[in-house]
């Protein structure tokens, strides 16, 4: 049943929260699909614990939920201030409901959907007012018009953002809405946080990171534990030769007791002998 049948079989024609929108067709492609995972999870991880972000994919946009003409769907949305899990329940980003376009909207390039992405569907965000379009390509430019480009919305256009390439060949440029740097290195988008001075982790690194505190920690408590072993091996080495000392001291004052008890018995016999 499609969106139009099931609002026309409803007697309000208006959708309940909890109606999904159908997921859109798409060509399979693993290679794009293992890059989308590491630039959600990048912007997941940077943005987690605030329940007013969203950062999903794969949904349709548009501005109607019954229009089933409108059939963008971003590699990757983010959007602030608003109800996420009222997103991901309708499965789609629906401005109409939601209030507001989207503040980033990223589509990561294919070989077969490429230069669809700075055509026609620039011109699309553009009309949804979404307020920075970026786009990636890991061929360079052969895909897309460009290895990294970005647009913001001035004015109710398009601007492109500035993108400077550095002396190692890699591609920046900078998000206002995200606050973050987006580079392109060899084909792989990252993420720059330039307050923390250091790329976004994305889930792969996360991984690393954690395993690497993990194991820190293992040889800091491995560490500690040798410390306190050696403390209480000198503690018991400390006790035993202060029992050593006090077992010396003892014989020493026996020695001394017999000694006086002998002089006693001296000076004893001497006396009678006088």
């Amino acid at each position: 049943m499609t969106i139009k049948q099931y609002v026309g079989a409803t007697v309000s024609g208006t959708l309940p929260p909890d109606f999904a929108l159908p997921d859109p067709p798409r060509i399979p492609d693993m290679q794009q699909n293992a890059k989308l995972r590491r630039v959600e999870s990048a912007l997941d991880g940077y943005f987690d614990g605030r329940d007013d972000v969203l950062v999903s994919g794969h949904g349709y946009l548009r501005h109607d939920p019954m229009n089933d003409g409108e059939r963008y769907a971003p590699d990757c949305v983010v959007t602030f201030g608003v109800d996420a899990k009222a997103i991901v329940r309708r499965n789609g980003y629906v401005i109409s409901e939601v209030g507001k376009p989207p503040d980033f909207v990223l589509e990561i390039a294919s070989k077969s959907t490429g230069k669809n992405d700075y055509t026609y569907k620039r011109d699309a965000y553009e009309r949804y007012r979404a307020q920075e379009y970026w786009r990636s390509d890991e061929t360079g430019g052969r895909w897309h018009d460009a290895a990294l480009a970005g647009d913001r919305l001035v004015d109710g256009k398009y601007v492109p953002i500035e993108i400077i390439q550095d002396e190692d060949g890699r591609f920046w440029g900078y998000s206002e809405v995200l606050g973050l740097s987006l580079c392109w290195d060899e084909g792989f988008l990252r993420f720059y946080d330039p307050v923390a001075e250091r790329f976004v982790p994305n889930m792969s690194e996360m991984k690393h990171e954690r395993d690497d505190a993990k194991a820190r920690s293992r040889a800091d408590k491995a560490r500690a534990d040798d410390a306190e072993t050696r403390a209480d091996d000198a503690e018991a080495r400390s006790r035993a030769d202060k029992a050593r000392a006090d077992d010396a001291e003892a014989r020493s004052r026996a020695d001394k007791a017999r000694a006086d008890d002998a002089e006693a018995r001296l000076r004893e016999i001497l006396r009678r002998i006088e």
